[in-house]
């Protein structure tokens, strides 16, 4: 049931992540991105603290690619005007420390990005925090 690689820990939050994939509304699935940015970064910190220079890399990778791919992509620049082109630049900054911080194996970088996902995220989350409240009230 299981490849070699993949432990049932793993396979649980494989299942977890696709089961919140599917139940999720558009906003959620923002939240999400951001948390698969955040748990990037801080797996890219972990492995370059224990030398894991590949890996490290890796995780590296895989948050760019979920900022720029994610949520640089879900922009719509149409309707979000300056808010969405700002937006637009900060995540090609956050990419662009990414692979600063990549290349110079430099945790401090990675700190600095980790703390504008963890920004953007709790903003994401109070602003959905107040649509539901919002939403029960008019009912």
């Amino acid at each position: 049931m299981f490849s070699g690689k993949a432990s049932p820990t793993q396979a649980y939050q494989r299942v977890s992540i696709e089961t919140s994939l599917e139940s999720a509304n558009p906003h959620k699935l923002v939240v999400l991105l951001f948390e698969g940015a955040m748990t990037a970064v801080v797996t890219a910190k972990n492995h370059l603290r224990e030398k894991h220079i590949a890996e490290k890399g890796m995780a590296v990778s895989k948050a760019i690619d979920i900022i720029l791919n994610g949520l640089r992509a879900s922009l719509n620049q149409e309707a979000g005007g300056e808010l969405a082109e700002r937006l637009a630049a900060l995540y090609d900054y956050m990419s662009d420390r990414l692979l600063f911080a990549n290349l110079n194996n430099d945790p401090a970088v990675l700190d600095e990005v980790l703390g504008l996902l963890s920004t953007l995220h709790s903003a994401w989350v109070e602003i959905g925090d107040k649509d539901h409240t919002a939403d029960a009230g008019s009912n």
